[in-house]
């Protein structure tokens, strides 16, 4: 290849590539491009036959990764360089002011001069998928979700086919360190587009815009994302090197100068009342727009102030999520159809006229229990209001009573299961009625193999809810402990199955073999026995085989256990049926490790003490605080006077900086971790 040939090629790559990211900014965030989509289409076309004919000149950010790239066998995680933290939620105008007064009052006592009038940052918050994004030289190097806000999925290839994400950032001068955090989401009108495509093709539909934005994320074979028109609006920043911001406004300004697309309807508000009006106007605009937001976001505007102000455990105290009002629309129920959950309640769900709700199309509504369907006296055949709010399950408010026809049906809880038509009972005290025929009733299992697989449990990566519905119906599974005993050729031949997929699925079932005690004990699906229950048992006995034989009285004597679940533990465990399926677990090498707990000799050695967490750790926050707890500790969300010791991660905060003021000791996670051992011993 001369060399020359070479040389101009690579020049001519390079300018293509500058001239392609300055159309896209012009095009995707600026929506005011320069030239027409044919001539876009001649430069694109170019670039990709120069890189057809030079693979090895082809830059990492050329615009043609727009595409996508060949799939990936899994994600990999991103541990976010400073967190991704949740946001305390106002529904009320009441509220919002109490937050207003609440920021003063801190900076009040924390000796600093509050500004007679506090400006916020009022932002449009936007129902997609949080993202974080990493530039380094002004190149787009790292892309992940927000995850558990400390961890997140690494989606690097998908984020770069979102085309209002720049690979590369405008202006001359770029930090040579930007993590930017935002929102993709895709837009109403492309929701209804995409559910109409994927019902032609027999596909089944996205609940909301939101999911459908999540499911697009979370494709391991990014031309799929590349296909989706996403989009992104960027709100925030991690780490910054090379660029010193002290506003939020001021932030939001420069995050527009480096060509990354923020919301053009965020303000700078002078006092909360004038935020009070921000949310009225947005509220009244909210369905004209083509995105769903689902609340106004308010940020106390100068940095100096929020750092003072710090954070809670799960929340910064400098801001706040104003949400909407639920959206409500008039409807017809056609029908009431109890319906079977994973513990066999049955629910009531009303069968509505289809009605569009914010956007998504709704045709049923919970009812919640008997109770709430007498209480509300709704009938089949009845004019109702129905409302959705954000993730929440549309549900039946109200009935209106002036248009019920002389015809309208009331409904009662069937004798029998609708699915299996075992005997349907009602226990004294609760409201919940109950399908008596336990996994026998295909409902109850389907539900129950779902839970057992979901990621906060076992994590069976492919089990989806259409599979373990086949699965059940054609007899391949009667119980849990058949997933890790299913013939390859069988689930196989299942439809939309074939070899590859059955091995990753067996694959996914090998390595979930290995678990913690609280996953498998979430897992059985024990009634009343959730995340937390199952943490404190597998933390507080240790042993399966201890929890088996345990009395009610000794359970009850454990901090959080009630007499309703000990009552629950115990009769789950006495049933032969499910120490048979236990052991047969055992017998396909399941394994589940108990948490490690220190051994009590006399005094533990935090009895008694408060310690803070501040800054990031190398084990999940939640962790570390059922860690310190097991020491004795209490574990406070800010620094005292009267705190034994601050944990200081990286990246520690306002409680770190308190706990120099107050000549509180500060210890790091190393020290921790001597603690646990020394206690162990």
């Amino acid at each position: 290849m001369p060399k020359k040939g070479r040389e101009e090629a690579r020049r001519r790559i390079e300018k293509l590539a500058r001239v392609l990211h300055h159309h896209n900014y012009r095009y995707h965030v600026l929506d005011d491009p320069e030239i027409s989509d044919a001539e876009y289409d001649v430069l694109m076309r170019e670039l990709i036959g120069l890189e057809g004919q030079y693979p090895n000149l082809r830059l990492p950010d050329s615009p043609t990764t727009r595409v996508g790239a060949p799939p990936l066998e899994a994600f990999g995680t991103v541990r976010h360089s400073v967190p991704m933290l949740s946001l305390e939620n106002a529904s009320a105008e009441e509220e919002t002011t109490e937050f207003d007064a609440r920021v003063k009052r801190f900076l009040a006592a924390e000796g600093l001069e509050i500004p007679r009038t506090l400006q916020y940052v009022a932002e449009p918050k936007l129902d997609g998928v949080a993202v974080d994004l990493v530039y380094q030289h002004g190149i787009l190097v790292s892309g992940s979700t927000r995850g558990d806000g400390v961890t997140g999925e690494e989606v690097t290839q998908n984020l770069k086919t979102v085309r209002t994400i720049p690979l590369r950032l405008e202006g001359k001068k770029t930090p040579g360190l930007l993590e930017v955090r935002g929102e993709v989401y895709l837009g109403i009108a492309d929701f209804q587009k995409l559910n109409r495509e994927r019902q032609r093709a027999g596909e089944p539909l996205f609940a909301n815009p939101r999911n459908a934005a999540a499911g697009s994320l979370r494709q391991l074979d990014s031309t799929i994302t590349a296909s989706r028109p996403l989009k992104i609006c960027c709100y925030g920043v991690g780490l910054v090197e090379g660029a010193i911001l002290a506003t939020q406004w001021e932030t939001l300004e420069a995050l527009k100068g480096w060509g990354l697309r923020v919301s053009d309807r965020v303000a700078l508000c002078d006092g909360i009342q004038k935020t009070l009006v921000y949310y009225q106007d947005l509220q009244s605009q909210r369905d004209e727009l083509d995105y769903e937001m689902d609340g106004v976001v308010l940020k106390v505007n100068r940095f100096d102030l929020q750092r003072a102000l710090g954070q809670k455990t799960r929340s910064p105290r400098w801001a706040l999520a104003y949400k909407f009002k639920p959206r409500q629309a008039t409807t017809v129920v056609e029908n009431i159809v109890a319906q079977v959950g994973r513990t066999g309640t049955l629910t009531p769900v009303a069968h509505l006229k289809p009605v569009c709700v914010g956007g998504v199309k709704v045709s049923r509504a919970t009812l919640h229990n008997q109770d709430e369907v007498e209480k509300k006296d709704v009938r089949i055949g009845d004019t109702v209001v129905v409302q959705r709010a954000g993730e929440v399950i549309p549900e039946v408010v109200s009935v209106v009573q002036n248009k019920r026809p002389s015809n309208a049906r009331r409904f009662t809880m069937p004798k029998t299961c609708p699915v299996c038509g075992g005997a349907v009972e009602r226990e004294e005290r609760e409201v919940a009625y109950r399908c008596t025929n336990g996994f026998s009733c295909p409902a109850q299992l389907k539900e129950a193999i779902r839970h057992f697989a979901s990621k906060s449990v076992m994590d069976i990566d492919g089990l989806g809810e259409k599979l373990v519905s086949q699965m059940v119906d054609v007899g391949l599974v009667r119980n849990v402990a058949d997933l890790y005993e299913l013939n390859p050729k069988k689930v196989a031949a299942l439809e939309r199955m074939a070899d590859k997929s059955a091995h990753n699925l067996l694959t996914a079932l090998e390595k979930s073999k290995k678990t913690s005690l609280a996953r498998f004990l979430y897992g059985l699906g024990i009634r009343h026995v959730g995340e937390r229950v199952a943490d404190v048992l597998a933390r507080e006995v240790g042993d399966l085989d201890a929890l088996m034989k345990i009395s009610e009285e000794d359970l009850t004597a454990i901090h959080e256990i009630g007499p309703v679940v000990a009552r629950y533990v115990t009769v789950f465990f006495k049933n032969p049926e499910n120490r048979s399926l236990i052991e047969r677990l055992r017998k396909c090498r399941l394994t589940w490790e108990a948490p490690k707990k220190p051994r009590r000799k006399g005094p533990l050695p935090l009895e008694g003490k408060t310690v803070v967490f501040t800054g990031v750790l190398s084990i999940p926050r939640r962790e570390a605080k059922r860690l310190a707890e097991g020491l004795g500790a209490k574990v406070a969300s800010s620094v005292s006077r009267s705190t034994y010791r601050v944990i200081a991660g990286e990246g520690g905060g306002e409680n770190l900086r308190k706990a120099e003021d107050l000549g509180v000791p500060i210890v790091d996670e190393k020290e921790f971790n001597k603690w646990i051992a020394k206690a162990s011993d």
